[in-house]
């Protein structure tokens, strides 16, 4: 296959806010559809009239450029019915969509006897025994039909992307529901008739679609379109193993932007979980250079947000001026190029910078803890023009005039020009805070 045939595509539910397993999916994609170049369609599976709200759609396509991820075309499947409508009918007159008149707590019940005798919950296609009669019964009771596909019951096999030769044998599975009670479709049909009519070549998603890929295979096949190539990576999962849920701590990526974690961060952090590679902070021009479905274990990746804390705070460390100025800017904090370059190896998030901004060049309260020490400290203030020698020259002065040392020297010192006991390194503080502020702080004055 040519690299620029290749197209993907993310399709997400609007239902509610993107949950940081879907952003991976949508990374993955796009990821090796970039590195393939080829094209990527962000599809909104909004079929779900009752549940899709275009508030949800707008917040998950922010998230996702929050995330850096571009789209080379954007689709609303509820433009869409009449299209679905189309293919619904074909099925139907080939026989292979047929109408189910049973409710929720009769599948259950007839569910529950198949596992008590110890058989597979399938369904067992009563509704095929109906005769037109009994139908039409059914119908006048006030019961109206869901929709089901009728599977081949043969062996669908394929070559998976990432987990290699795969085979399904349909007749373990139930003929899956296409249209429920209320006319609306499940996800199976319309995601069938989109991907063959947007020309999609490649269908990558979680292990957990496995089965439902022998399922699609027979959809795809039943409505006369060429098949895709499949991938289904492996999916993540909390700290415990468990399945990873909303009640996890930033299992949203909306959560995840309000703890003011960077983009790099979460991007980094999922792209390289799970895989033969060292989890560490990376460009998106990176981690497409690095991208391989080789590279995934077969093992869930273990979800863990401090574990991102982490890596974000690893990435401010390195990040040059031009990469965060923006995004200072955003938040308020107007900082030199000197200043990034002094605090950035002491900053947890971003918005950790406006201490220091503060700190150089605003008001604090400084901590005098021997005000005749302090006092000889400003007396020997070297003039300006001030670099980054400055310090040591100064508290050499210090030092042989007090005889202070060690931790003795510097820490009322720091304590008094910044009002805290840690912080960057004061040889790179001491030019931004001035001669003017150390003299007054070291005299105990607010500023």
């Amino acid at each position: 296959m040519p690299a620029n045939t290749v197209r993907t595509r993310f399709a997400p539910s609007p239902t509610g806010a993107l949950h940081v397993g879907n952003l991976r999916a949508a990374l993955l994609n796009w990821l090796y559809t970039r590195k393939m170049g080829g094209s990527i369609v962000l599809r909104f599976d909004d079929t779900d009239l009752a549940r899709s709200t275009r508030e949800y759609a707008d917040a998950i396509a922010d998230d996702l450029a929050w995330a850096g991820l571009d789209f080379d075309e954007v689709t609303r499947q509820s433009d869409r019915l009449a299209t679905y409508d189309a293919a619904a009918e074909t099925l139907k007159a080939r026989g292979l969509l047929y109408p189910c008149y049973e409710t929720p707590a009769e599948l259950d019940r007839r569910r529950k006897r198949q596992l008590a005798r110890g058989k597979p919950p399938v369904y067992d296609r009563a509704a095929l025994e109906l005769s037109a009669d009994e139908r039409t019964a059914l119908e006048a009771e006030g019961r109206t039909p869901h929709w089901r596909f009728k599977l081949s019951h043969d062996t669908v096999s394929w070559n998976d992307l990432v987990r290699g030769p795969q085979s399904i044998e349909t007749a373990s599975l139930s003929d899956p529901v296409l249209i429920r009670e209320d006319g609306t479709y499940t996800y199976m049909l319309p995601s069938a008739v989109d991907d063959s009519e947007l020309g999609i070549t490649n269908v990558l998603r979680g292990e957990d679609h496995v089965t439902n890929t022998g399922v699609q295979i027979e959809l795809w096949e039943a409505i006369g379109t060429k098949l895709p190539v499949f991938g289904h990576f492996p999916l993540m999962v909390a700290a415990g193993g468990a399945k990873l849920s909303k009640r996890e701590g930033g299992a949203s990526v909306e959560e995840v932007r309000a703890m003011g974690l960077e983009p790099e961060a979460l991007t980094s952090y999922l792209a390289l979980l799970g895989t033969s590679d060292d989890v560490r902070p990376m460009s998106l021009e990176a981690l497409v250079e690095n991208f391989e479905f080789s590279k995934f274990g077969r093992a869930p990746g273990h979800y863990a947000v401090d574990d991102i804390a982490r890596l974000n705070a690893d990435w401010l460390h390195e990040a040059a001026f031009d990469q965060v100025a923006d995004r200072l800017a955003a938040r308020g904090i107007d900082m030199s190029p000197e200043l990034w370059a002094a605090i950035r190896g002491n900053l947890e998030t971003l918005a950790d910078a406006a201490l220091w901004k503060t700190i150089t060049e605003g008001e604090i309260s400084p901590v005098i803890e021997d005000p005749a020490f302090a006092q000889a400290a400003a007396a020997l203030l070297p003039p300006e023009p001030w670099d980054e020698t400055t310090w040591k020259t100064w508290t050499d002065a210090v030092k042989a005039e007090t005889g202070a040392k060690g931790k003795g020297l510097f820490m009322p010192l720091r304590l008094a020009l910044t009002g805290l006991d840690h912080g960057p390194e004061l040889k790179a503080l001491l030019p931004l805070i001035g001669r003017d502020k150390a003299r007054s702080r070291l005299a105990g004055d607010m500023g």
